[in-house]
């Protein structure tokens, strides 16, 4: 007797999968990466080591980095966190990319928002650089604020804090001195997306890629509509031909007074 002959004294068992709520796009978005290879703390110091190789940072800032690294790692096996997970490439294109900016830009002093955080990047390897500014952790999914939440506790950051919202949300009640934005969207939706709220912020810092230059370009007219300013851009490569990368500077109107 197949199941779906059976008689009305034994009910029918689901086939397997059957009956079981289907997820939704962002929940499989979300699910965790179980295959993700957590490397030792040594490992992970030696690639912090390997990344930062020439540049002056102290030794307990770099363990402080692997720290976190391995923390994202373990997290990563139950809330998708992260496609990079080789220890080199996670060293270099998480924590030597976000750290770079604190080489161009003065944090000490201002309060600093880091829209679209993801998994901590790029707030919390500057806040573990920059002791002497408040960081502002934004998420707008849960899974991954209570992630970065964790992080900063593991961490004792105690000038940092996380918060679950949209951006937009957020800066319409709180103004900020920076907002950073990496790996978020292009210079022309970026903008746009701070469109209602851009006197809340002085600085707007946006992390790109090689092709920098078309994407300033394409979203020329929509920044200067809406009065955000190109003020610099710092250009850097990671170790062995991992990337070239950008990190762009727009004076906002906050800064303004408009």
């Amino acid at each position: 007797m197949s199941q779906r002959e059976a008689s009305e004294d034994e009910p029918a068992q689901p086939l397997p999968g059957e009956g079981e709520p289907e997820l939704s796009a962002e929940e499989q978005d979300l699910a965790g990466r179980p295959e993700t290879i957590v490397p030792s703390l040594d490992e992970l110091v030696a690639a912090m080591q390997w990344a930062f190789a020439g540049e002056e940072v102290p030794p307990e800032l770099l363990e402080r980095f692997a720290a976190h690294a391995r923390f994202v790692l373990e997290k990563n096996r139950e809330v998708n966190l992260t496609a990079i997970v080789a220890p080199r490439e996670v060293a270099a294109k998480h924590y030597l990319d976000s750290w770079k900016v604190t080489r161009f830009l003065g944090f000490f002093g201002k309060s600093v928002l880091d829209l679209g955080s993801g998994a901590g990047f790029p707030g919390i390897p500057i806040a573990l650089a920059e002791r002497e500014a408040r960081f502002t952790l934004l998420d707008s999914t849960q899974k991954k604020t209570d992630v970065i939440e964790q992080g900063i506790a593991l961490l004792g950051l105690k000038h940092a804090s996380v918060v679950w919202a949209r951006g937009e949300d957020h800066l319409a009640r709180t103004r900020h001195d920076t907002v950073l934005m990496r790996a978020v969207s292009s210079v022309r939706e970026n903008v746009r997306t701070l469109r209602k709220v851009r006197h809340a912020l002085k600085d707007l810092v946006m992390w790109k890629g090689p092709s920098w230059s078309r994407e300033v370009r394409a979203g020329e007219r929509e920044a200067e509509r809406l009065g955000f300013k190109l003020d610099t851009v710092f250009e850097y490569k990671l170790p062995e031909e991992l990337g070239s990368r950008a990190i762009v500077v727009y004076r906002a109107p906050g800064a303004q007074g408009k």
